[in-house]
């Protein structure tokens, strides 16, 4: 009886000459010549953890870049050639890359053979914040949808995203799922140390209360018990009124507000007001993987992230 990965292999070989020689016009829904299985992710926080549990069996690519806001993304029209044949596309779900929803609706009319339900949606699963019940495809100056997008900012929600993930890459190749397996304890095992180290250093600053520019740090906090107690930006991209800034400050003052955390692709002018107003320092955090060196992958960004912040309230204090 033949091994399905040998199975595969003579497959993906008879395909190769196939292509070499031009009687397979389309291009193959993966790296079929180096047994590669292609998978686009919306993000590149989503991509280091597709890369994690696919390990060597899958080439990711990234939709969105690190710097650019993935909420108010447009996309081209290479965003469509780059989906077009993908063995697997990961989304965050939840309003947050709504976009997507028009490249796939143009990918069905590309005429391109017929695949298997392919979209995996990473918020599968994850117990979510400030569910409204709204449609997660509605927006409104950038609104969230049906519930706080950010979820993948608390790290405890990886374990349920990666295996979302690893369920869905051995959907497409039963011969992957041992792999997939293996990749993922080892993943598993980095987090959860991981974990007991980033908790160890934001416990002194159990229930402090911090400002954030947008609302994109309820999943963090809850982790790591600080308190988000008011927001610059009323909503994304909505200018903040002189009453909002008033009110803003006032619910500042009686918070004790100790830091203003700001991603780093997040505008200064407002944030450098406050700032100013209360005394307090502005934390620059990083918006994805990628967005800064030390942010080369999905720890990565987290050990950052925490450790920044850990570092600027203990200077507070």
């Amino acid at each position: 009886m033949t091994h399905p990965a040998v199975g595969v292999t003579r497959r993906a070989a008879v395909l190769c000459a196939l292509t070499a020689v031009g009687a397979y016009a389309r291009a193959l829904p993966s790296d079929v010549c180096t047994s590669r299985m292609r998978v686009v992710a919306t993000t590149s926080d989503l991509a280091s953890l597709v890369a994690a549990v696919g390990g060597d069996l899958v080439r990711v690519q990234t939709l969105v870049p690190p710097l650019v806001d993935a909420e108010a993304f447009e996309p081209r029209a290479s965003d469509l050639a780059l989906i077009a044949d993908a063995a697997l596309v990961a989304r965050i779900g939840l309003g947050y890359d709504h976009w997507l929803e028009k490249l796939l609706e143009r990918r069905g009319r590309t005429g391109r053979p017929a695949q298997p339900d392919s979209v995996v949606d990473a918020s599968s699963g994850i117990p979510l914040l400030e569910v409204n019940g709204r449609d997660p495809f509605a927006r409104d100056s950038h609104a969230h949808g049906l519930a706080n997008p950010h979820y993948w900012l608390d790290p405890a929600n990886a374990e349920t995203m990666t295996a979302t993930i690893g369920a869905a890459i051995a959907s497409v190749s039963r011969a992957a799922g041992e792999s997939v397996l293996e990749n993922r304890r080892l993943f598993l095992k980095q987090l959860r140390q991981r974990m007991d180290a980033w908790a160890q250093a934001l416990a002194p600053f159990r229930g402090a209360a911090v400002l954030a520019y947008h609302n994109s740090w309820p999943y963090f906090a809850r982790r790591f018990h600080l308190n988000v107690v008011g927001f610059i930006e009323p909503r994304e991209g909505v200018t903040p009124s002189v009453a909002h800034f008033a009110s803003l400050l006032s619910q500042a003052r009686r918070s004790n507000v100790r830091a203003i955390l700001l991603k780093t692709n997040e505008p200064m002018r407002f944030a450098e007001t406050v700032a100013a107003r209360l005394g307090v320092s502005l934390v620059r955090l990083a918006p994805a993987v990628g967005s800064v060196p030390q942010a080369n992958d999905y720890l990565g960004l987290m050990d950052y992230n925490v450790n920044t912040l850990a570092g600027a309230l203990r200077a507070a204090s």
